[in-house]
This record gives structure tokens, C-alpha cells and sequence, in this order.
């Protein structure tokens, strides 16, 4: 029985929720606000957050004074977990600008200062010919090499399928094992464009030589990567076009009957978890369109501490409604690129890409992907900036999350920080806060819970410190734990930090 005519059948919801769920990897729509995704990340070591009062009848703290504060920064910061990101490769492959080299069109984009990120988006047959090894492009290799110079980390996502490029996704050894079914429908555009003329084929994705073939392209890629601390998230290699869960605007896929096609990409986002273990997967939140098990997919992607995308910004409310309310530990991505002068529409003297960018500001982000989809160049993205600086400088100072100890109280047990978030996400992970001294014969640490400090309010923790110790010349610095891994946290206060990062206290109030 089809989905969708199931629910026309009435019944009560909660048993329509049951016996869908039993037949399909197949979550109803539901506000996010407020729902049961579980718990977030463990906190190994909870730092005690509170309260803390200092007036009887509960006056446990009773000698706390604030004796420093700090002030926000408009710094650009390139923690983990946040930023600008520049494209190397989207639909149609790297830059291809006219005589210059590859190397000096990816350096001209890996530079750009407003940019902290870079992301790449190849085919599966780009990065793997043979069974058993992976054979780069020159762009995946000079983008790490550049990336590693230019300290920038990189994203990346590779197409199990392309409808913008001649051929299908699958690498040439796994031609003639799996078929490849023709998409019923058509989609009609300008015939010179390849989407347009292409025939469109999907293959049987759960053909046992496509299965193995995908496990280990996971296990080549997640054996160089997993951990990596330059790869900053991957992509869930999802169902159809680019990998997006979708082969909009085709009828139906191809397999025989939904629930194959659910059950195999449930397997298939198992595998990917399985295999990447300390590096962020993040999954579009894309409706399940062509009914391949997306809801269920991103339902996981969420309980298990992983991200969230979307590809665009105008669009159906239900993606809207995902990242702007999903819980404060997961990160959210945001791919809309930006016109190029030539494509720009104004209505009332705001261009377009002002619209968009403050829509994306609107969604409370930590990602924003700066590029023009088939038009890919540094010259595109620095000839709108320097017309149009002012919406691009406002969002590299806003994305993600910006946390700083805005107050610092001494109390008799040790110093009690108030963490404040100056940026438009919430912490996409846990916070690990560590006082010390210079040659770290004191060091205390502790843990605030997932997601904190929000984007709004206070949130205090206690550091308990050895008896005797003065806390004046002390040291204070964040790092944050995401899947495991623990990365430095560049603070956005005004006042002067040490080259570790971390800042030294002094009483300044």
C-alpha cells in the first residue's frame, strides 16, 4: 500500500504513526521546537552550572565578586564548527577560467580573506578507478595542499550521481554490473545544457556489486579522513542528483517498490556512520520527494550527533522549520550561493544577494557557502564584494558561534565564568573550559552541557580551583568536543588573548 494513500484511509494518528513507521523508514512531518531527539552528546565531565547564590537563606557562595569582564570582538574567527566556505567544485567541476592555471584559479578562491572554509563536491568516478584504491584529481590534491598553507579546513561531499555531467556516477568497474534504470518524466530546459539533454538514469543502488563497491569507497576514504584534523564535515552520500535524496523533477526511482528503496539507503547511512566515527556527517534535509527513506535518514543524522543542510534558502517551509529549530548541538549548513553582477535583481534598492544573505542570517547558521554554482571564481565572488561589501563583511562576523567569557566571578571554590554566544548558531557540540597556569602544573577542566552557550542569555559554570590558589595570572581557554574530537576555540572578546588562545585574567573591573 502506498504511503501517502494509507493516510487518506483515516484511523487515529497514533496508530497511522505506528503502522507507518513499521512499513516505512518514514517520519511524519513535525515542528522540531521542543521534540524528543534524545539527550545530545555525553558530558564526560560536567562542570557544575549552577545556581549560585550568594544571599541567605542560600548563601553557599557568599563571597563571589565579579572582578573581570569582557567585551565582544568583530574579529572573523575560523574555529571548527563555523564559517564562510568558498567552493573548489560544485555541479560541473572545478574552476575552467580561460588562461590561468588550475593551481593559481583554486589558490585565488582558497584566499579569499572573508572565507574560513572550503568545500569540494567530486564525482565518485573522479576519485576512484580502480577496486581497492582511490586515484585523486589534481583539484582534490591541490586543494589540501593549499588548504594546509592557507589553514583552512576543508568540506566535502562526493556524487554518487550527477545529471550535469555526460556521463553516470558509478566508476567505470562497476559498469556492467549494475544496471541503471531510466527515470520516468522529463525535465525541460534549454537542450545546449547537459541536465536538459542528458537521458536520466539511476543505478539499482541495492545491487550487491554497487553495495560492496560503496562500503569500501567509505572504508578507502574514511581510513585517510576520519579524524583528519583539516576535514572539517562530509556529506552523507544520499539518493539521486548530486546526492541530495531526490531526483526531482522524475517520478517515483527506481527501484521496485519503496520500501527496497528506504531500506537501502537506511543501510547505506548505516554504513556511512559505521565508517566515520570522528568527523562530522552532515545530511540535506531535503523532502523525501522520490521516496527513498529521507525522513528516517535525517531523523538519524540528528540522534546521532551529526549535522543538517540545505541547499538552498527560498524554499518550502519544512526545511525552514528544520534548522532553525533543531536542537542547539547540531550544526546547520547553508548552500545558497550568491548572484554574480550580471544576474543581480534589485527590488526597492536591496539586491538579491543582500536578500539572501540576511535570510541565511535569519536561519541561525554555521555555515554559509560562498559561490556562483556553474560559475566558480574568485573574480565572480571579489567583483560583487567590492561593490556590495556590506551584507558579506556583517555575516563573516556573525556566523556560527562566537562564546566568551563575559563575566568572571572569584569565589572562595574557584572562578565562576558567564559564557556568552555573540553569534547567530549555538554551539555545535560541548564546550570544555580549562583554567591553567604558564607551564601547566595547574590545570583544571570541566565540560558545559551540549549546545551551550545559546545565542542569548548567560550561561555560568563553575571551575573549582586548589585551595590557596590566586586565580590573578591564571590562564583560561575553550575548546570544543565534537564526536570525540576536541578542537581549540578562538574567544571573540575584544581584550588581547595569548598566542595558544587562551586568556590570561586580571582584575579589570
Amino acid at each position: 500500500m502506498e504511503r501517502r494513500k494509507f493516510i487518506q484511509l483515516g484511523g487515529s494518528f497514533a496508530a497511522f504513526l505506528i503502522a507507518v513507521k513499521q512499513a516505512y523508514g518514514f517520519v511524519p512531518a513535525h515542528n522540531w521546537e521542543k521534540y524528543n531527539f534524545g539527550a545530545g552528546p555525553k558530558i564526560w565531565n560536567r562542570l557544575n552550572q549552577g545556581p549560585f547564590p550568594i544571599y541567605a537563606p542560600e548563601a553557599i557562595y557568599p563571597d563571589s565578586d565579579v572582578v573581570m569582564a569582557t567585551t565582544p570582538s568583530k574579529k572573523i574567527l575560523k574555529n571548527f564548527g563555523m564559517g564562510l566556505v568558498v567552493y573548489i567544485s560544485g555541479d560541473i567541476g572545478p574552476p575552467k577560467i580561460s588562461g590561468e592555471t588550475l593551481e593559481k584559479s583554486i589558490e585565488d578562491l582558497v584566499k579569499i580573506p572573508f572565507v574560513q572554509k572550503i568545500y569540494m563536491r567530486p564525482n565518485w568516478r573522479e576519485i576512484q578507478q580502480r577496486q581497492g584504491k582511490l586515484d585523486f584529481p589534481d583539484y582534490w590534491n591541490i586543494t589540501f595542499e593549499l588548504g594546509k598553507e592557507y589553514k583552512k579546513n576543508i568540506g566535502f561531499r562526493v556524487m554518487l550521481e550527477n545529471p550535469d555531467v555526460p556521463y553516470t556516477g558509478a566508476p567505470e568497474f562497476l559498469q556492467g554490473k549494475v544496471p541503471y534504470v531510466r527515470l520516468k518524466g522529463e525535465w525541460k530546459g534549454d537542450p545546449s545544457i547537459v541536465r536538459y539533454r542528458k537521458v536520466q538514469k539511476m543505478p539499482r543502488y541495492d545491487n550487491p556489486a554497487y553495495q560492496k563497491a560503496f562500503e569500501e569507497l567509505n572504508a578507502l576514504l574514511s581510513e585517510k579522513y576520519n579524524g583528519n584534523p583539516m576535514v572539517e564535515y562530509m556529506d552523507t552520500f544520499m539518493y539521486g542528483f548530486w546526492g541530495e535524496g531526490h531526483t526531482w523533477p522524475f517520478e517515483g526511482n527506481p527501484f521496485p517498490n519503496d520500501r527496497i528503496a528506504e531500506e537501502t539507503f537506511k543501510k547505506m547511512f548505516d554504513t556511512q556512520l559505521a565508517y566515520w566515527t570522528k568527523t562530522p556527517l552532515v545530511t540535506n534535509t531535503q523532502p523525501d520527494y522520490s521516496r527513498v527513506g529521507n525522513s528516517e535518514i535525517v531523523d538519524k543524522t540528528i540522534r546521532t550527533n551529526n549535522w543538517i543542510r540545505t541547499d538552498t534558502i527560498f524554499i518550502e517551509n519544512m526545511q525552514i522549520e528544520s534548522l532553525s529549530n533543531r536542537p542547539s548541538w547540531i550544526a546547520a549548513v547553508s548552500e545558497i550561493g550568491i548572484k554574480t553582477k550580471g544576474e543581480l535583481r534589485n527590488d526597492q534598492e536591496i539586491n538579491m544577494n543582500t536578500n539572501i544573505i540576511n535570510h541565511v542570517m535569519d536561519l541561525g547558521v554555521n555555515y554559509w557557502s560562498v559561490w556562483n554554482w556553474h560559475h566558480i571564481s574568485a573574480k565572480n565572488i571579489l567583483d560583487y564584494y567590492e561593490k556590495y561589501p556590506e551584507s558579506i563583511d556583517e555575516i563573516s562576523h556573525k556566523i556560527g558561534y562566537r562564546v566568551r567569557p563575559s563575566w568572571i566571578w572569584n569565589c572562595e571554590k574557584g572562578l565562576i565564568f558567564g559564557m556568552v554566544n555573540d553569534g547567530i548558531a549555538d554551539v555545535p557540540g560541548v564546550l570544555r573550559l580549562t583554567v591553567f597556569n604558564e607551564d601547566h602544573s595547574l590545570e583544571v577542566s570541566g565540560e558545559l552541557d551540549a549546545g551551550f552557550p545559546k545565542t542569548r542569555g548567560v550561561h555560568q559554570a563553575l571551575v573549582e580551583l586548589p585551595d590557596g590558589v590566586d586565580w590573578k595570572g591564571l590562564r583560561f581557554k575553550v575548546e570544543i568536543k565534537v564526536k570525540g574530537q576536541l578542537y581549540p576555540v578562538e574567544m571573540s572578546c575584544e581584550q588581547k588573548t595569548n598566542p595558544d588562545g587562551s586568556l590570561t585574567l586580571h582584575p579589570n573591573v
